[in-house]
């Protein structure tokens, strides 16, 4: 086994979206090459209603899908299809936008006003961009959650972990979508393929990552295997990894909880502008010129 080294650790930057929702961009519209097959991740995390409530209102999308998890309040969606509902606590939305939807999503604080959730891009292969459009609707109740004897607890959203299997499925990049829990204190080793791309977005406590060798110079003394380890990764971090087969993470103690993602990269050339994302900038202006004429929506 190897253990990824960090090839860059952030943090995520406060942004304006939609109608004026205060969130925090851990990665997008920029060089996405490393994160490849996603393309952004946001953490819409706020706790004042007057920064959320004006939602998502009716926007396009083509080329990609977008998963929406919901940790507190909630969100509700329409779209151009017909299609709506309510996502929960604990909720997620697998939405492959394929040839192309018109949708609005409006966030909700729980009882005392909080708002948590993540939404994820993930792009589609050249020969599924103008695939049909469809939803995976997953009930938190439907997520399985594994446990470890030390307490550390996986939920699976999407992909195999520890012989559980999530409930998404028939997503084109492979991918692999975990909520960790590590206790205070412990120590955990996560296998990932090697031939994925993979990041981690610590959301709650802290801890520090295993490192062959340390990108920065604040690091924790050597540990007795030969790597290090760096400490103070805490809340709104994001950890991109190099390529190995195990990811080592040790717990604060408040202990730790990110989301690890993975995926098959497309390796596919990118042309985006805004909600929509195509292989070149024909595909790209035309999908712009059939918003424009009307015709972005496909019947089937």
């Amino acid at each position: 086994m190897s253990i990824r080294p960090i090839k860059r650790i952030s943090e995520s930057q406060p942004t304006l979206e939609g109608a004026g929702v205060h969130l925090r961009r851990a990665f997008g519209f920029g060089q996405t090459g490393d994160y490849d097959p996603f393309l952004l991740l946001d953490d819409f995390r706020n706790e004042n209603p007057k920064d959320y409530l004006a939602g998502f209102p009716w926007h396009p999308h083509r080329g990609i899908e977008t998963i929406t998890y919901v940790l507190a309040g909630t969100v509700n969606h329409n779209d151009s299809l017909g299609n709506g509902g309510a996502l929960g606590a604990g909720d997620v939305q697998w939405m492959t936008a394929g040839s192309g939807i018109l949708h609005q999503e409006m966030p909700k604080g729980d009882e005392v006003g909080r708002m948590h959730g993540f939404q994820l891009w993930a792009n589609l292969p050249s020969s599924l961009k103008m695939t049909t459009p469809r939803y995976q609707d997953v009930s938190s109740k439907d997520i399985p959650v594994v446990t470890d004897d030390d307490g550390t607890s996986v939920r699976v959203v999407c992909g195999t972990f520890w012989g559980v299997t999530g409930p998404v499925d028939g997503v084109a990049a492979d991918p692999r979508y975990l909520d960790v829990s590590v206790p205070p204190g412990h120590r955990k080793k996560l296998t990932v393929e090697t031939s994925r791309h993979a990041f981690a977005y610590v959301f709650e406590g802290s801890g520090s990552f295993s490192d062959a060798s340390s990108p920065r110079p604040v690091q924790t003394e050597l540990e007795p295997d030969g790597n290090t380890f760096l400490d103070d990764i805490g809340n709104h971090s994001l950890v991109l990894f190099d390529s190995g087969d195990e990811v080592v993470v040790q717990a604060g103690e408040r202990g730790i909880r990110f989301l690890l993602v993975s995926g098959k990269p497309l390796e596919e050339p990118v042309a985006w502008r805004g909600p929509i994302v195509m292989n070149t900038n024909t595909e790209l202006q035309k999908a712009y010129n059939e918003l424009r004429d009307g015709t972005f929506i496909k019947k089937r």
